[in-house]
């Protein structure tokens, strides 16, 4: 049975059977994949915790025919324990695991990969409010799968901006004579926050009031639920109370 090593981030879990559990993991070289891990249930298992969700391990797996079977997991990063006992943390990484699952294949994407395990390192180590960090989370997951928004001109016509019609259908930033009746319409302070968020601005980030942050999170859901089609799940349960 040929083997194979890689990288990878605990997307999500299945029990299988009495002992078993599959995982679904997002790797650095191979993409999405789903294995078996045997036995990790079991108090004797020597995976122990680090086939958890938000655990990142190097991995070595078995191909399979159908689902692969991993075989060895060292961890590289331990960011459950700590996320999941934060409710705000747990309920962002729960977010933006849902989001990398939703927008990777089996051909996979380096960037993403890399993307989500910087942002779960980020919650874990509790550098940013976790609202901020999903959000820029967000915004940069879709912009790598190719629906960047457009925070600056116009996202129909290219007229510079700034604009203040939000519409996610059309792409992010639109002129008013190109708005459908009823937009959202964006301040600039906001619109200035996003686009801190897209671009990693974090000083400019971190100095946003409480209001700011809750339209900027307002606007990054619509154009996640519209290019998602069917929205993500844990997107609504999560916790954007301030400290």
């Amino acid at each position: 049975m040929p083997t194979y090593r890689d990288e990878g981030v605990v997307l999500r879990t299945h029990q299988l059977g009495e002992a078993d559990r599959i995982v679904t993991l997002l790797t650095r070289e191979h993409g999405k994949v789903r294995a078996v891990a045997r036995g990790v249930r079991r108090t004797s298992s020597r995976f122990g915790g680090r086939l958890e969700p938000f655990m990142v391990a190097d991995l070595q797996l078995a191909v399979g025919r159908s689902l692969d079977i991993v075989t060895q997991a060292v961890t590289l990063g331990s960011y459950a324990p700590v996320i999941v006992s934060d409710y705000r943390a747990y309920t962002a990484a729960t977010a933006m695991v849902e989001t990398a699952d939703r927008l990777t294949d089996e051909d996979g994407s380096r960037q993403q990969y890399l993307l989500l395990v910087g942002a779960l390192r980020s919650l874990a180590r509790s550098e940013h409010d976790p609202s901020l960090t999903l959000d820029s989370y967000l915004l940069r997951a879709l912009s790598i799968a190719g629906w960047a928004p457009s925070f600056g001109d116009c996202a129909v016509t290219g007229e510079p901006g700034p604009h203040r019609a939000f519409v996610p259908q059309l792409g992010g930033m639109v002129a008013d004579h190109s708005a459908p009746p009823g937009s959202l319409r964006i301040d600039a302070t906001t619109l200035g926050l996003l686009s801190a968020l897209l671009t990693g601005d974090w000083a400019a980030a971190e100095a946003s009031h409480e209001g700011v942050r809750n339209r900027a999170s307002g606007a990054v859901s619509a154009y996640v639920q519209w290019h998602l089609e069917r929205g993500l799940r844990s997107l609504e349960h999560v916790d954007r109370g301030q400290p």
